[in-house]
């Protein structure tokens, strides 16, 4: 018996991944955690006593071996992703990385303990490609790339410690690409043809990708086609 989570299960993408773990039933529990649910189905991913709720209920078993963070914010601000630097907010960017970074990093808090000591778990957070470093040679959108890079360097963090627990153990940020969600919906202009995903199709590109990964992945960033993207 085992178990998977997903957070951010209201959202398209983690929706997609809950409906396609329920489809493919390799798992004897689902559990579906969002802002927008209602009664224990219920999470806040600012407020830590929220995603200490949510781990008790899935405390009681069977052990996850799948958790799946789905959340994430782009805009919504007073300016949306910020262009120049003139446009920076203090209260957005703490808005940013609470539910970027610091979210992700109290789940991971209160989730890794429930899971097994051996044998193939995974931990997974959306990110983002913008969050690389290496790989910034636009700029702009200053507090969404910074918070994707914090959760970046958590994510690995987080393997390092969770490899002494269990060996076998993998923690991995994966970037979607660019789906057809709400959150990218005012950019989906700029796509190019052929690279705008529907959630269904990114859930199913999200979860080839963690079947293929082994335990020296962890602690890295993978987009949705497998490959690596640099830090």
């Amino acid at each position: 018996m085992n178990a998977a989570v997903i957070i951010g299960a209201s959202g398209g993408i983690g929706a997609a991944i809950a409906d396609a773990l329920e489809e493919e039933g390799a798992f004897t529990v689902v559990h579906r955690f969002a802002r927008s649910l209602d009664g224990a189905a219920h999470i806040d991913i600012t407020d830590e006593a929220s995603i200490a709720n949510a781990a008790a209920l899935v405390a009681k078993g069977p052990a996850p071996t799948l958790v799946f963070v789905a959340t994430g914010i782009l805009h919504g601000g007073p300016s949306g992703p910020e262009k120049s630097l003139k446009e920076l907010d203090p209260a957005w960017l703490a808005t940013v990385y609470a539910v970027n970074a610091i979210g992700p990093a109290m789940v991971a808090k209160h989730f890794l303990p429930l899971m097994p000591k051996a044998g193939r778990t995974v931990f997974a957070a959306l990110s983002a490609r913008v969050g690389s470093i290496s790989d910034n040679r636009m700029g702009g959108w200053h507090g969404y790339r910074a918070s994707k890079a914090a959760l970046n360097q958590l994510i690995r963090t987080i393997a390092v410690e969770e490899r002494r627990r269990n060996s076998s153990s993998i923690v991995v940020a994966l970037h979607p690409g660019t789906v057809d969600t709400a959150l990218s919906k005012p950019f989906q202009a700029n796509v190019a043809a052929g690279h705008l995903f529907d959630s269904g199709r990114a859930a199913a590109q999200l979860l080839d990708v963690i079947d293929g990964l082994r335990a020296p992945d962890s602690g890295k960033l993978f987009a949705w086609d497998g490959v690596e993207v640099a830090p």
